[in-house]
């Protein structure tokens, strides 16, 4: 049976199963205790009298499991101090073989892309925010409400997304959804229904996203990314193509920017096909050695979707996203929203629109874009004194970097960092592959691409940014 203890104010949860009976069990289960550090050296045990009344033994079981264990040297009894768990010499870091890592333990830190760093959310602006949208709104905002999101959010959005990205849209066109990924199925299947069959994606990207266009039915085709980003020229090959998922501002994960040459010609590209562009402008407002690139959406808004998220700005525990879109798609994209898709609660929307509203939004991005501005300086300072042989790319903008190794060593940089506690992830899982390819297989295209880290140094929180920095150079490999 397992039981529990909450005797002295303190709980302890007891696993009293196995052989040799119940006074067996409870030593095992206190040792078991001692041993993993859930009791700590000098804590004091409850009385074998208050003890047994708490897992309704017998007052002699528990006085009998407190002897073998002083015995043991795991406790000790003195009189009038109770008993208390005995201190024992620790031993030192490396007396004991470190076993491998295991596959399914969690990293001690995670460095990932994906998140931002989430110790770092503005709790109380956000409460204080959310106590006053929910003070000020009306009864009709605790209802089921507009599949497209509330009206005060998408008001909100349209005056900060002009004002801040360049966006081009007014709230009728503004979508709220609950991620991006919904926002990106949603959209899948509004193409498709309209006779679209394939959709350009960039080389490199998140897989799930090219898994969300497949299940809307629609088939990708790669572009070539380099050093000015995605060759959108490609997209007049592909005579079937009429949409293109891209990243312009900050290209995922690579890091490049979409030259300007590009940038207008995927959008004469649309304008003259009638394609549409699905932009993922994912971390825009975090640009740090110049003003931030704008929306590629301001130069055709009747051609290009803008997908918008707080996941990255804020926390992906909100579940929010938006996209601005053209006219001619609002009622098609709001029929399949409505249909049975999950909507977002109003409350998180209601304390959002009061966040951007109050200047309390711009005032966090702002601190955190420094923040991570001299995360950065500190990544690349560090490479520059103790690993000059590798370079971070694509830092002009984001939450990570893309850490260039030597020819043929991107795998065992991810084991060493494993053993360091570190999960990285190597830029050869962001390459396209073909549908129904296992992830860790051989890529498809670039064939001859890069040995690289992408490493979300945005990641972990502030405290745990010095010791995550040190455990990475230790995994780096040294220079051919």
């Amino acid at each position: 049976m397992a039981e529990s203890w909450a005797t002295f104010g303190r709980d302890l949860h007891l696993d009293l199963t196995g052989p040799g009976g119940v006074r067996a069990a409870l030593t095992r289960a206190l040792r078991d205790a001692v041993r993993t550090g859930r009791l700590a050296p000098g804590t004091r045990l409850p009385s074998s009298r208050s003890l047994a009344a708490d897992l309704a033994l017998a007052r002699n079981t528990v006085a009998d499991a407190y002897g073998d264990l002083v015995a043991e040297g795991w406790l000790t009894a003195r009189q009038g101090s109770g008993t208390r768990v005995a201190h024992r010499t620790v031993p030192r870091p490396g007396a004991v073989r470190a076993a491998p890592p295991d596959r399914d333990r969690r990293p001690a830190y995670d460095l990932r892309v994906g998140t931002a760093d989430v110790s770092a959310f503005p709790r109380a602006a956000w409460l204080a925010a959310g106590r006053r949208a929910i003070s000020a709104a009306p009864n009709d905002a605790f209802g089921y409400g507009d599949p497209c999101g509330h009206p005060a959010l998408r008001a909100a959005l349209a005056d900060y997304l002009a004002r801040a990205r360049g966006v081009r849209t007014d709230p009728a066109r503004i979508v709220v959804c609950a991620g991006f990924m919904q926002g990106l199925a949603v959209l899948g299947r509004v193409l498709r229904a309209r006779g679209v069959r394939e959709a350009g994606v960039e080389s490199y990207g998140l897989w799930l996203h090219r898994d969300t266009l497949r299940r809307a039915g629609l088939r990708t085709v790669p572009l070539t990314v380099d050093e000015h980003g995605a060759r959108t020229e490609e997209l007049a090959a592909h005579k079937g193509v009429r949409a293109a998922l891209l990243t312009p501002a900050h290209q995922y994960p690579t890091g490049v920017s979409l030259h300007p040459d590009r940038r207008a010609a995927v959008v004469d590209w649309a304008s003259r096909t009638g394609a549409v562009i699905m932009e993922d402008d994912y971390d825009g407002e975090f640009r740090y050695d110049r003003q931030p690139v704008g929306a590629l959406q301001g130069l055709d808004p009747e051609h290009v979707v803008y997908f918008g998220t707080a996941s990255k700005s804020l926390a992906p525990a909100l579940r929010l996203a938006w996209m601005a879109l053209p006219a001619h798609l609002v009622d098609e994209v709001a029929e399949v929203k409505g249909a049975g898709e999950w909507g977002t609660g109003a409350l998180e929307q209601l304390t959002l629109a009061e966040f951007i509203a109050s200047g309390a939004y711009d005032r966090h991005v702002r601190a955190m874009r420094l923040r991570y501005r001299r995360r950065r300086d500190r990544l690349v300072t560090a490479l520059a004194d103790h690993a000059p042989h590798i370079r971070a790319t694509g830092i002009a903008a984001g939450l990570h970097a893309v850490l260039e190794l030597p020819p043929g060593t991107e795998k065992s940089a991810i084991q060493a960092a494993a053993w360091q506690g570190l999960a990285v992830e190597g830029l050869d899982r962001f390459r396209y592959r073909p549908p129904h390819t296992p992830p860790h297989t051989p890529p498809s295209a670039p064939a001859d691409g890069p040995d690289a880290l992408v490493v979300a140094y945005g990641t972990p929180s502030e405290h745990a940014f010095p010791g995550v920095l040190e455990a990475l150079l230790r995994s780096l490999p040294g220079p051919v």
